[in-house]
């Protein structure tokens, strides 16, 4: 795949590296209530010159993923690093890791339109970006196209009955974990708090010390009784109905709380591309998974087109790390794809497997992926950086991180090492390596 555009330019709408970890302390002013299609205008700047976009990260806000299973292959954080660092640890660790292709990225630049065309039989796709600073548009042309766009920008808030007019009749008490910062803006009020995901049961521990007790959890699922018991939170259903007048709810059980105020949705997002919509078909539908591609990844009928990171409940930066080494050797003829018929029927099975939580990937997908991956391209013999491969202490790790997360938040955010919380690795003698298994 010859083209002399093929590695440009990467293209950033902040003034830094970072995408969501790049902490802004003003969150954006936007919120749609309810807020379920993916087909909505993205948020404006919350600042100018220099132009800065909000990211849903909070103020105390820790990794659930300790920095050995968290990091990059070919870089570790510093020696000195919490076991689960800090925000602002994750950022300043993923500049450091930037500084060798810095002079490849143009920041404070939106993305505006990305289109197909076709040149000599040959995907070309013109990529129309502007400057976030003076607003001069220009168009390259690419021979391939990453979309590492993230997913929590479009945040998801179900319909409800009534919370339409309930949102009209009380606008302050509605939000979404995306503009959520510190606990302060709850302190000594009646707030339910919707969702216990990670970030649902994150954000209810921390409201749960300054407002009224009890904080009300809503889930469709019971949360593990060690989280609810730290979130300092009673678990109460679904919200079934929003009741205006008694500016308060009704949740499936039946239970009413009245007089409430704050309901805080920390429901995820929907995955959108507001620069991507020219292709038939679409990418998108109803925002719950992106259509269309083999493996989660790459593009089925234009395989120059490529969307890393997408899968839920996974390892971020290793599983985005694997899937560039094999996107990187595809567009290289180096590694061979399916035909789009095996791609497409690939794709279909996965849909039938997953159903609605398609991107939500099953535990240890995650390290079935990186490994599998490893193995293929070590035996494929091309060159290239080397995929990371998880050994038989950071599969421990991957089991037990949800657990030592919780005992490191509740001995005071300061140990350095799974070790300093009990957790000791000690490999079974005689007993087969889970990487063989794979």
């Amino acid at each position: 795949m010859a083209g002399e555009y093929l590695t440009d330019t990467v293209i950033r709408e902040q003034t830094e590296v970072g995408g969501v970890w790049n902490y802004c302390e003003k969150p954006s002013p936007t919120l749609r209530v309810p807020q379920v299609s993916a087909f909505v205008p993205p948020d404006p700047p919350v600042q100018r010159s220099p132009t800065v976009f909000s990211t849903p990260m909070y103020d105390v806000l820790h990794t659930n993923i300790p920095w050995p299973l968290m990091k990059y292959s070919d870089q570790d954080f510093p020696k000195d690093s919490l076991i689960f660092p800090s925000r602002q640890a994750v950022q300043d660790y993923l500049v450091d890791y930037s500084r060798d292709i810095r002079h490849l990225i143009r920041f404070s630049t939106l993305v505006r339109d990305i289109r197909l065309r076709q040149e000599e039989g040959r995907d070309q796709w013109d990529v129309v970006s502007e400057s976030t600073e003076t607003r001069e548009r220009r168009t390259n042309t690419y021979d391939a196209v990453v979309v590492a766009s993230g997913h929590y920008s479009t945040p998801y808030i179900p319909e409800v009955m009534n919370i339409r007019e309930f949102h009209e009749a009380h606008p302050e008490v509605i939000s979404h974990s995306k503009s959520y910062r510190s606990p302060e803006h709850f302190k000594n009020k009646k707030v339910v708090v919707v969702g216990n995901s990670a970030s649902g049961l994150d954000i209810a521990s921390q409201i749960s010390k300054v407002c009224q007790k009890p904080l009300l959890l809503s889930v469709h699922t019971p949360s593990p009784p060690e989280n609810l018991e730290w979130a300092g939170a009673e678990e109460v259903p679904v919200i079934d109905e929003f009741l205006v007048a008694e500016r308060g709810v009704q949740f499936a059980d039946g239970r009413i709380e009245r007089d409430l105020d704050a309901i805080l949705y920390a429901t995820g997002y929907l995955f959108t591309f507001p620069f991507l919509t020219s292709l038939e078909p679409p990418l998108v539908s109803d925002g719950r998974r992106v259509h269309g591609l083999y493996k989660h990844l790459i593009h089925i009928q234009h395989p120059t087109l490529v969307f890393p990171g997408l899968p839920i409940k996974v390892v971020p930066f290793p599983l985005a790390e694997s899937q560039a080494a094999v996107f990187s050797r595809v567009w290289a003829n180096a590694l061979p794809l399916p035909s789009r018929e095996e791609m497409k029927i690939w794709e279909e099975e996965e849909a039938q497997r997953r159903g609605p939580a398609y991107h939500i990937w099953p535990k240890g997908g995650d390290a079935e992926y990186i490994n599998a991956t490893h193995k293929v391209i070590v035996e494929s013999k091309t060159s290239g950086k080397e995929p990371p491969l998880w050994n038989d202490e950071l599969l421990w790790q991957r089991k037990v991180y949800a657990e030592a997360k919780l005992k490191f938040e509740k001995e005071g955010w300061t140990a350095k090492s799974l070790e300093e919380l009990g957790y000791h690795y000690r490999p079974a003698a005689g007993e087969p390596s889970k990487q063989e298994i794979l």
